[in-house]
């Protein structure tokens, strides 16, 4: 065996199984191939009839029973060593993976028709149907007249109502909901008022169910066995929004799956604790999110992911993710260390998928190579790294030591970036360091979840409810939204067309969901007359709350319902009512 120019060449062992002395000398065309675990991504040539042992391409005793044919001009780099015995350095060159090519099951982007115009609420009824909405209406009216038989049904207009308010409460924040129908100087916003009386949003979110009651109670006597639901009360709402968000987007190839947070202090077996997450208790969804984005399917979590494959959780979670949205192949999946593993990564490229994520040194499959590793204080920008056959793992050693796992990429460094370093004088300065290409990739693409919960943080339409199955229905909300302001995004940039901003996408979708709702808009003091005297409240001892003093009295207008002061202190019902007048 001789080595030239820092490579492998004319590797050559006799093999003392008869059937390969036959086969040479019968001077067959047929070939050996080496295990898969056993060999690099350069496969053998078919036209070779040398024989090359196994064991010698992995630096160990030829065994006699392992035989494959290799070309006597085919080379492996010296950089590259199959059983990953050493790390080495970015100057040393790297084996070029194969590029799997991108045949997603569907054209990607959104399931529409790029030709037309859609309104936001025509977006956000992909997600919130006619049909959802008549669900939820039939559901809440069983429970409302369940628990109280002078429960007045809702209809579908109150229901969008409804969800004009609570996207509404997502816009303006304010402490509690009695202060958005409050009239006081400090509180006067007309468009709750205007949309719905606030007892019946008060009666509506009391009652809102998305299962009907007959449902539920079927499942609370399934409770401690197999059978039972956890996730009965939001079930058909749950699938309803994962049908529809799978069914009019189809993502690009750069996908990426991490976790969400949905903040809740619900007492309910699920709630989660997650010590890494700025939302530390709530419910956790392990979501699978376009770059832009679109979150494509989840689930959440309620105690398991299904049945266990032996190979721990996070393998379960990510294909349970993949194989439930039928992507294709030729797509690349961006994870973090909690899903990072060889094994996963060697399974999902058997599937035509490609993946990156960051790994964690304590793993089993992790290497074991100590030779040329990263010293402990290495300087800004150092790279190592180390090929096992499909798997790159890479070191970079930046504010602190970054491990990358890959089966797309090859061990280069072609862009820099900068950073802040102290020179030998103690002054700090700017210097350009290298970057491995996967990490750039990494940092580029896997952020598909953050961004898609950047977008719902914005403008989050959960508020505090103590029944949990509440604020999963609001999170949907905050999907149906952000999914359908995505879709808006793309659309608008195949049409040439500038598209809106967050802000302006759900104000517009507000007023579009108030305008089909029950409540009329009109002017309340067109019906008032100023000479009309105050009523006194009968048949009670209590007091209320002056709309807008504050103060307790027993006075309210019998026109507008209004509880104000009327004595020879305060006439708050004459100041009331002329405002109301001079503002309309």
């Amino acid at each position: 065996m001789g080595t030239k120019g820092g490579h492998l060449t004319h590797l050559l062992f006799l093999s003392r199984d008869p059937s390969s002395e036959e086969l040479e000398d019968s001077g067959s065309d047929e070939q050996w191939e080496m295990p898969p675990s056993k060999r690099g991504r350069s496969g053998p040539s078919p036209s070779s009839k040398k024989a090359l042992s196994a064991g010698a391409v992995n630096g160990t005793r030829p065994s006699r029973w392992e035989t494959v044919f290799l070309p006597c001009s085919h080379v492996y780099p010296l950089a590259s060593p199959v059983d990953g015995a050493r790390w080495c350095n970015i100057e040393e060159e790297d084996i070029e993976p194969g590029e799997l090519k991108f045949r997603p099951s569907r054209c990607v982007g959104p399931q529409l028709s790029v030709t037309s115009q859609y309104s936001p609420l025509e977006l956000f009824q992909l997600f919130f149907s006619f049909d959802v909405i008549a669900s939820l209406v039939r559901n809440t009216n069983a429970y409302g007249k369940r628990d109280n038989a002078n429960f007045a049904a809702v209809t579908p207009k109150d229901m969008f109502s409804y969800i004009a308010l609570v996207l509404y409460m997502g816009m303006v924040p304010l402490k509690t909901l009695l202060d958005y129908w409050k009239s006081t100087r400090l509180y006067t916003l007309p468009f709750p008022s205007n949309t719905m009386n606030r007892q019946r949003f008060n009666d509506i979110s009391r009652c809102l169910h998305m299962n009907h009651p007959d449902v539920e109670a079927a499942n609370e006597l399934k409770k401690g066995t197999e059978d039972y639901d956890k996730l009965c009360k939001v079930r058909p709402l749950y699938e309803q929004i994962l049908q529809a968000c799978q069914s009019y987007y189809h993502p690009k190839q750069h996908i990426s799956i991490d976790e969400r947070m949905v903040a809740s202090k619900a007492r309910i077996g699920f709630k989660q604790y997650v010590k890494n997450k700025p939302t530390k208790w709530g419910f956790k969804l392990f979501v699978l999110a376009d770059s832009c984005g679109y979150t494509v399917n989840f689930f959440i979590y309620d105690g398991k992911v299904g049945e266990p494959s032996g190979n721990g959780q996070s393998y379960d979670v990510v294909m349970r993710l993949l194989k439930s949205t039928n992507l294709g192949t030729g797509y690349k999946l961006y994870v973090d260390n909690y899903y990072t593993s060889p094994t996963l990564f060697r399974h999902l490229l058997k599937s035509k998928i490609t993946a990156c994520g960051t790994i964690r040194s304590t793993l089993r499959d992790y290497p074991k190579a100590t030779r040329n590793k990263m010293p402990p204080k290495a300087p800004r920008g150092t790279i190592r790294w180390l090929r096992q056959n499909d798997l790159l793992f890479v070191k970079w050693f930046d504010a602190r030591e970054v491990t990358i796992c890959s089966t797309m990429h090859k061990a280069s460094a072609k862009e820099f970036v900068k950073r802040k370093v102290k020179t030998d004088e103690g002054r700090w300065g700017e210097r350009q360091v290298r970057v491995p290409d996967c990490i750039k990739d990494y940092n580029q693409h896997m952020g598909g979840v953050d961004l898609s919960d950047a977008l719902i943080n914005s403008y989050n339409v959960v508020h505090k409810t103590k029944k949990w199955y509440k604020t999963l229905f609001y999170h949907f909300i905050d999907i149906a939204a952000v999914n359908a302001l995505i879709l808006h995004r793309q659309l608008s940039t195949m049409q040439h067309r500038t598209p809106l901003t967050q802000k302006a996408f759900r104000e517009a979708l507000i007023l579009e969901l108030a305008d089909i709702g029950s409540m009329p808009k009109r002017k309340l003091i067109a019906t008032y007359q100023l000479k009309d005297v105050p009523s006194r409240m009968r048949g009670t001892t209590g007091r209320r709350t002056c709309v807008m003093c504050g103060s307790k009295t027993q006075v309210y207008c019998s026109v507008c319902l209004k509880t104000m002061c009327f004595n020879s202190s305060r006439n708050c019902y004459r100041e009331f009512h002329r405002r109301n007048h001079i503002a309309s």
